[in-house]
C-alpha cells in the first residue's frame, strides 16, 4: 500500500500539485488521468523516487517494489531470451521458468525467431517492448506503467489487456486510450486543478462528477454574488442613516467574515475541425494490384492490393507494426512507388498526410507560428496565430521553440499544419499517440465531422469502433480488404495472427519423444486448450454482461445529475430528493457490480494462470 500526503510541487510559477493526498490500496489497477502537461508523469517519478516533491511525504512499505516502465534503454546480454530473463526473480528450487518469459515476449509480438537475436539489432520500438517484457516478468508490487501502448500493435494491445486484468498486485496507469485503461483498472484518479481525486469506477464516472462538483460550484457562486451585491447596495444606500447603522454594520461584518468563491479559470480544450476541399468526383483515389517490397529480392511487404477510396469514405489500417500499414499511407500519399500495379488520384484530390516520422521533420530552431506558416507561405501571420490558438498555443506560447515542445504538443503542431490547407483525404498515421484523452476526443470529433475520406492506421479499439466503415487488414502474413465495421470483423474474421499470444506456444513435438507421445501430447494440449477456451468463454461472458449493467447504470447516473443540477437551480426539492435516492440506489448497484466485476477478472486471471501452467508442464514432458 501507497500513502501520499500533503504533497506539494511547482516548477517556477507553475503549480503542478498543491497539498495532494491519496491511498493505492492493496490490489488496486488506478488509471490515471490528466491533461498533458499537469503532473501525471511527474507523479509516478515521484513514487519512484526518481522526482522529489516541494513538500509532503509519499510513504512506502518495506520490502515493497516498484516497477516502472523507462524509456531509458540499457542492454547487457546478447539475446533477446536471456535479457528478457534478467526480470526473472530467483526460483526457490532453481526451476527454469523461461517459459514465462518466452509467453510475455510472445504476448508483446516478438516471433520466436528474435529471441536470438542481439537487442541492440531491434528497433527502438521492440527495444521499448523489451523494456516492458522485463519489467511484467519481474512482478513487483506496484506496476507503473506510463503509455505502454505506443509502441505496441493492436494484436499486442489485447494481450496486455488480458495480462493487465489478471495483475495481482497494485497498478498505476497512464494512457490517452480511455477503453484501454477503463478495461483493466478498478479505480480512477485524476489530476485536476492541481489536486487529485480518486474514486472507483471507470473514467467517465470521475469526469462526470467533477463536471456536476464545478457545475454545482459555478451555480452557487453566481447565487452568492447576486446576494453579495444585494448587501453592497443596502450598505451603500443606508450607510449615512443613523437609525440603520446598526444594520449596516451587521451587514458589514457579515459580509468580511464570508468568504468570496473566486471565478474557476477556463481549462481550454483542442477544438478545431479539418477544412474540407471540394470534390465533384465519385473516387478520390484507386489502387489496383499494387505491391511493395523495400527489397526487390524478398517477399513484398505489400501485394496485390486494389483499393477505391469513395469521397466520404471512412477507412481504418490495422494489423502488426512492421507489416506494411505506414508504407501504404506513403505509397498513397505519394512519398514511396510502387514495384508493380498502380495508384491513380483524381485531379481533384487534396491529401493531408499526418505521419508517424513527421515529428522528426519539424525544425527544432522554429516556432510553432513559423512552423504553421512554413505549411502555407501565402498565410498572414495573423491567420497563423489563429492556428495556433485552436491548437492550444495562444499567446506568447505560439512563439515557443520546437525543440522545448513536449511529444504531445509536437503532435498539436503537427495537426495545425493540416489545418492550413483545405483537404479532401486525410491520411493520419497514429495520430493519438501523444495526445491525451480530451485531444482525442476532439480529434474523433473533427475526423466524424469531415466532409471528405479519412483513412487512419490506429491500434486504438475505440477509434476503430467510433470511426472505420471500412478495414484494410494486416493479418496472417497477407492484406486484404475488408468491407465492414471494426466489429463487424472482431465476430466474423478476428485476428488469426497472434491473438492468442498470451499462451505459451511452444509445441509439446519439439525435439520430445516418439510419434505416439508427439500424438498423445498434442490430444492433451487439444484438451487443455478446450477447457481452457470453455472455462474462461463462461467468465468472460459473464464480465460482458457485468460492464454493460455498470454503462447503463452510469448512463442513468448521468441523466440523473443533469436533472439535479437543473432542480437544484428550480429548487425543486421533491425532485431532488426523488433524484438523489435515485442516484443513492444505482451507486449503490454501481458498487455492487464493480465488486463482482473484481472478483470475476481476478477468477479468470487465475484460471488462465492455471492454464498456463498446464501447458507450460506439458512442454517439459
Amino acid at each position: 500500500m501507497i500513502q501520499v500526503g500533503n504533497l506539494s510541487k511547482s516548477y517556477g510559477a507553475q503549480v503542478i500539485f498543491d497539498d495532494i493526498g491519496f491511498t493505492v490500496n492493496s490490489g488496486e489497477r488506478i488509471g490515471l488521468v490528466g491533461r498533458n502537461g499537469h503532473g501525471k508523469t511527474t507523479l509516478l517519478k515521484m513514487i519512484t523516487g526518481e522526482g522529489k516533491p516541494d513538500s509532503g511525504v509519499i510513504g512506502v512499505p518495506n520490502n515493497y517494489s516498484i516497477g516502472y516502465l523507462s524509456q531509458h534503454l540499457r542492454f547487457t546480454e546478447d539475446t533477446v531470451l536471456k535479457e528478457g530473463c534478467l526480470g526473472l526473480k530467483p526460483s526457490d528450487d532453481g526451476r527454469d521458468e523461461s517459459y514465462r518469459v518466452e509467453s510475455i515476449l510472445m504476448g508483446l509480438g516478438f516471433p520466436k525467431e528474435d529471441f536470438s537475436r542481439d537487442p541492440l539489432e531491434l528497433s527502438g520500438g521492440y527495444q521499448v517492448r523489451l523494456n516492458l517484457a522485463k519489467l511484467l516478468v519481474s512482478e513487483p508490487n506496484l506496476l507503473l506503467l506510463d503509455e505502454p501502448t505506443n509502441y505496441l500493435d493492436i494484436v499486442s494491445i489485447r494481450w496486455l489487456t488480458r495480462f493487465l486484468r489478471s495483475w495481482k498486485g497494485e497498478l498505476i496507469l497512464i494512457t490517452h486510450d480511455r477503453d484501454f485503461m477503463d478495461s483493466v483498472t478498478t479505480h480512477t484518479m485524476g489530476i485536476h486543478r492541481q489536486k487529485v481525486r480518486k474514486i472507483a469506477g471507470p473514467t467517465q464516472k470521475l469526469y462526470d462528477q467533477i463536471l456536476m462538483e464545478e457545475e454545482v460550484y459555478e451555480q452557487t457562486r453566481i447565487n452568492e454574488e447576486k446576494k453579495r451585491k444585494e448587501v453592497e447596495q443596502f450598505i451603500n444606500r443606508f450607510r449615512a442613516q443613523a437609525t440603520r447603522a446598526s444594520a449596516v454594520q451587521s451587514k458589514i461584518k457579515a459580509l468580511q467574515k464570508k468568504e468570496r468563491l473566486e471565478k474557476m479559470a477556463g481549462i481550454k480544450d483542442l477544438d478545431f475541425s479539418f477544412v474540407p476541399a471540394a470534390f465533384t468526383g465519385k473516387a478520390l483515389l484507386e489502387t489496383k494490384d499494387v505491391s511493395f517490397a523495400f527489397d526487390p529480392e524478398g517477399p513484398p511487404l505489400i501485394s496485390r492490393l486494389s483499393l477505391t477510396i469513395g469521397k466520404k469514405d471512412r477507412i481504418a489500417v490495422i494489423g502488426k507494426n512492421g507489416r506494411g500499414k505506414t508504407t501504404l499511407l506513403n505509397l498513397l500519399a505519394g512519398e514511396l512507388r510502387s514495384l508493380d500495379g498502380s495508384v491513380v488520384r483524381h485531379p481533384q484530390t487534396k491529401i493531408a498526410y499526418f505521419g508517424q516520422t513527421n515529428i522528426e521533420r519539424l525544425d527544432p530552431a522554429k516556432t510553432v507560428e513559423q512552423e504553421i506558416l512554413d505549411a502555407h507561405p501565402e498565410y498572414s501571420r495573423k491567420s497563423a496565430r489563429t492556428i495556433c490558438g485552436i491548437m492550444m498555443f495562444e499567446g506568447d506560447a505560439a512563439l515557443k521553440k520546437i525543440s522545448v515542445l513536449s511529444g504531445g504538443e509536437k503532435s498539436r503542431v503537427l495537426l495545425g499544419k493540416l489545418l492550413v490547407g483545405p483537404s479532401n483525404l486525410l491520411l493520419l498515421d497514429e495520430p493519438t499517440n501523444h495526445l491525451d484523452m480530451e485531444s482525442v476526443d476532439s480529434l474523433i470529433e473533427a475526423i466524424d465531422a469531415f466532409d471528405g475520406a479519412v483513412m487512419i492506421v490506429t491500434h486504438s479499439e475505440r477509434i476503430l469502433k467510433s470511426v472505420a466503415e471500412r478495414l484494410i487488414v494486416f493479418d496472417d502474413g497477407r492484406v486484404s480488404v475488408f468491407e465492414g465495421t471494426y466489429q463487424d470483423f472482431l465476430a466474423k474474421d478476428g485476428w488469426k495472427d497472434g491473438e492468442d499470444a498470451s499462451v505459451d506456444r511452444k509445441q509439446a513435438t519439439e525435439g520430445r519423444g516418439n510419434g505416439g507421445n508427439r500424438r498423445d501430447l498434442r490430444r492433451i494440449k487439444a484438451e487443455i486448450i478446450d477447457s481452457r477456451s470453455r472455462t474462461l468463454g463462461r467468465i468472460q461472458v459473464r464480465i460482458a454482461e457485468v460492464e454493460e449493467a455498470i454503462t447503463s447504470l452510469e448512463d442513468q447516473m448521468k441523466r440523473d445529475t443533469q436533472g439535479l443540477v437543473d432542480a437544484s437551480v428550480k429548487g425543486a426539492g421533491e425532485t431532488i430528493r426523488m433524484l438523489s435516492k435515485s442516484m443513492h440506489e444505482a451507486r449503490g448497484s454501481i458498487d455492487a457490480l464493480f465488486d463482482e466485476l473484481e472478483r470475476l477478472t481476478d477468477e479468470l486471471g487465475e484460471k488462465t494462470r492455471e492454464f498456463e501452467q498446464q501447458l507450460a508442464e506439458l512442454n517439459e514432458v
